[in-house]
């Protein structure tokens, strides 16, 4: 019998800009009330299920690591090796950045942030350099080239940086045959997504992927995708990411 290997995503829960219906990027803000409670009951739910790892990654916002500690603690595993990299942030929104989103689909209509939030390759409106908001003047990327930073990003800039990471970094250790767990962000997540479902441009921009649910990859050695699969209560499942698809529209 083939060996599989089996990889979950888990997008972080809600945090307090989520809350907040502002776009956040690479804004480093913390988990609402609700989003520790979403962590602690994805980590009760892959704990119930049996489900365990060998190596964690995360990006350097800290709504995902926390999201992250959140399950470890709850799992028994926080001794658990953790990875961080920038690599796997949120898509970066740029001059969008703490904007309120039903007030920016009021300014420029629902169909240009839609735009923003969900085509395939077109970036937001860009950073100044001297922006407070952008990541050359922020201390957590002081050691990052600075013409890897962006000022903004598509998602198809997203995955410029996401994919060759998963290819070099974590799909080794799955085909070394680590147990992997990767808390990250609804973009990043995406990119991974996209790829591993062989979608298009257009089908990954109906693709909304819900915070604090775990979401199960089975693969097969030559890494096609056997199964997919959310964990917990489908009707659940289904109203989270209506949520997530929601917030760009202009208050009725």
């Amino acid at each position: 019998m083939e060996k599989t290997m089996t990889l979950v995503l888990l997008r972080h829960g809600e945090s307090v800009w989520n809350k907040e219906n502002l776009f956040t990027g690479w804004t480093d803000v913390e988990l609402s009330e609700d989003g520790q409670m979403e962590a602690a009951e994805a980590g009760s739910l892959l704990h119930n299920l049996g489900f365990d790892f060998d190596i964690c990654y995360t990006s350097y916002l800290k709504r995902a690591i926390h999201t992250l500690n959140i399950v470890l603690e709850v799992m028994d595993r926080e001794w658990l090796p953790v990875i961080k990299s920038w690599k796997l942030n949120e898509r970066h929104y740029g001059a969008l950045q703490s904007l309120n989103k039903s007030e920016t689909a009021e300014k420029y209509g629902e169909e240009q942030v839609h735009i923003w939030r969900r085509s395939f390759d077109i970036a937001p409106p860009l950073l100044e350099p001297d922006d407070a908001r952008c990541p050359h003047v922020q201390a957590a990327y002081r050691d990052v080239p600075k013409d890897d930073l962006p000022y903004g990003e598509s998602l198809k800039d997203t995955i410029a940086r996401t994919m060759p990471y998963f290819e070099t970094e974590i799909r080794p250790q799955m085909l070394a045959g680590k147990r992997v767990i990767i808390a990250a962000h609804g973009n990043s997540l995406r990119a991974l997504v996209m790829a591993f479902d062989k979608l298009s441009g257009e089908e990954i921009a109906g693709v909304n992927i819900p915070t604090g649910i775990p979401l199960v990859y089975r693969f097969s050695p030559e890494f096609e995708v056997l199964e997919k699969r959310y964990l917990g209560d489908a009707d659940a499942v289904k109203a989270k990411m209506q949520k997530v698809a929601d917030p760009g529209k202009a208050e009725a």
